[in-house]
């Protein structure tokens, strides 16, 4: 898998995660998992060390605090173009329970114009969420395809399993595919497509 090092989102990633291990050290109770800019300033506020060591790694702390809310602008100001892009689009993406702009974002980039598919499965095919028939003897089972737009298809996936988590009209279709007889899978693939 090659690692994008443009991405900013990933690189906040790896800073919280690199200044959360060096607080742990320099601060005595250690801090809260969720650390945001703010409570890594407030915790380094009340570390002075004396030991060489420990003031080494203060330092580091405050360069890696330092990028954090650099990425934390850079990522701020990534998520307000995407919103005005989907904005300008008129899409009623957003209309739907469990997209947001950037999900819907990465929808309509991945998508493009939703008239080039032929027909509804033709577009389950690119995304990836139509099943592949995978039956033996009396037995018909489908699995999911693994080709497609992989990207494409886990946006679909975190819409329908936050529409099956919220009282929505994707639960009740989910629901009713379960009373149906088919499996929890069966009925996510469904309510994706």
């Amino acid at each position: 898998m090659t690692e994008h090092r443009d991405d900013p989102v990933r690189a906040r990633t790896r800073t919280v995660n690199r200044l959360h291990a060096l607080l742990a050290h320099l601060v005595p109770a250690g801090v809260a998992r969720q650390l945001t800019a703010d409570t890594a300033a407030a915790a380094l506020r009340t570390v002075r060390p004396r030991a060489v060591l420990a003031r080494t790694l203060r330092a580091l702390a405050v360069e890696l605090l330092t990028e954090l809310r650099r990425l934390d602008r850079r990522i701020a100001n990534a998520t307000d173009i995407v919103a005005a892009a989907v904005a300008a689009s008129a899409t009623t993406l957003t209309d739907l329970y469990g997209i947001g702009e950037l999900l819907a974002a990465k929808i309509l980039s991945r998508t493009g114009a939703i008239a080039r598919f032929r027909s509804p499965a033709a577009f389950a095919s690119f995304a990836g969420v139509a099943p592949i028939e995978v039956s033996s003897g009396d037995v018909k089972r489908h699995r999911l395809s693994r080709a497609g737009d992989r990207q494409l298809n886990y946006a679909l996936h975190v819409m329908a399993i936050t529409q099956i988590r919220r009282d929505t009209a994707g639960r009740i279709y989910h629901q009713g595919r379960r009373t149906a007889g088919k499996s929890h899978k069966e009925a996510l693939r469904c309510l994706k497509r």
